[in-house]
């Protein structure tokens, strides 16, 4: 597998100081300055993880992936080209803005820009959160994930799955086509939603405890309008989070306790159960709307089936330490 994981996402907006507030005081993020028109933020020893620039539409920019080597990225190159998508060589002014070593970029088939690289730069001073939280999950699992709408997933999957080397976790049909994708433990790293159009639908970042989320959730209540999706978890990576509304329309995922898997072992599987167990509730769309009266018809069938995860490891240190005793 050539791609290690999530590195960096860009997000074009002209809302920057909206996006200052929201990445360090709700999601607790570190702004780092980046000069006047753009912003970084940093989630761990990384000197960035999400820039966010004033030029062009609102969205996604770009995702940056992450390759272990500067052979690994001549390999993948050379695999693109080989298969006829266009790939640029950047510039070294652009990998010193992105604060990598070496960085290629390529679109996918729907016009979504991909940057990958090598060599990330790694901060001499320790990460400090925009709030008080104990973290993010991050290290070899990545930034974290991020999730696109697309016109026709079916037309993308020999893109991402066999060209770039995603391996599929899971999928599910109904109420719209989902595919799930890791490169590492995580559960996944990239998804795409076949909702019939080209967009971002959400990143996630995951913190290292519950309460971090908890905490969060409270912020993000708040402020009229913030909160997208109520708090509940997933069925597939068992995610405990909640959606927040990003300042330029599409969510960001706060999440809590997903489950890893085996690169090696996993299966892909199709899921019926729907993408939550409880909770979830899409907020952001109007009462009595059919794809939220959906979803709610979905929650209430797995609650009737009693549908559950495994509890995932304690989350405190006391608990913990007792047990460990035992």
């Amino acid at each position: 597998m050539t791609l290690s994981s999530l590195g960096y996402i860009g997000i074009r907006s002209s809302r920057t100081d909206e996006w200052n507030g929201f990445a360090t005081r709700l999601l607790g993020m570190q702004r780092v300055d980046r000069g006047a028109g753009s912003a970084a933020f940093r989630m761990d020893d990384r000197k960035q993880r999400l820039l966010v620039t004033d030029e062009g539409p609102e969205g996604l920019d770009f995702m940056g992936w992450e390759v272990e080597t500067a052979e690994a990225l001549d390999d993948l190159a050379s695999r693109l080209e080989n298969a006829g998508v266009a790939v640029t060589l950047e510039r070294s002014s652009l990998a010193d803005q992105r604060l990598v070593g070496r960085l290629i970029s390529f679109c996918d088939p729907g016009g979504n820009r991909i940057e990958v690289f090598c060599k990330p730069e790694i901060a001499s001073d320790p990460f400090i959160p925009g709030r008080p939280i104990s973290g993010f999950k991050t290290g070899a699992l990545g930034m974290g994930h991020a999730v696109l709408h697309v016109e026709d997933v079916e037309a993308l999957l020999p893109f991402y799955r066999d060209l770039l080397g995603f391996k599929v976790s899971d999928y599910g049909l109904t109420p719209y086509k989902l595919y799930f994708f890791h490169i590492n433990g995580r559960h996944h790293s990239f998804a795409m939603v076949g909702s019939g159009r080209n967009a971002m639908h959400h990143f996630m970042v995951e913190l290292q405890s519950l309460d971090d989320v908890g905490q969060g959730y409270d912020l993000a209540q708040e402020e009229e309008g913030r909160l997208a999706y109520t708090l509940g978890r997933h069925s597939n990576d068992h995610m405990m989070s909640f959606y927040a509304n990003s300042p330029s329309g599409f969510f960001v995922e706060y999440g809590w306790g997903a489950r890893e898997v085996d690169p090696e072992t996993w299966q892909p599987h199709e899921t019926f159960e729907g993408p939550s167990y409880w909770g979830h509730e899409r907020i952001h769309l109007p009462e009595g709307s059919p794809l939220r009266e959906k979803m709610h018809r979905m929650r209430m069938e797995a609650a009737s089936r009693g549908s559950r995860a495994p509890d995932p490891a304690p989350n405190c240190a006391w608990l913990e330490s007792v047990t460990g005793r035992l």
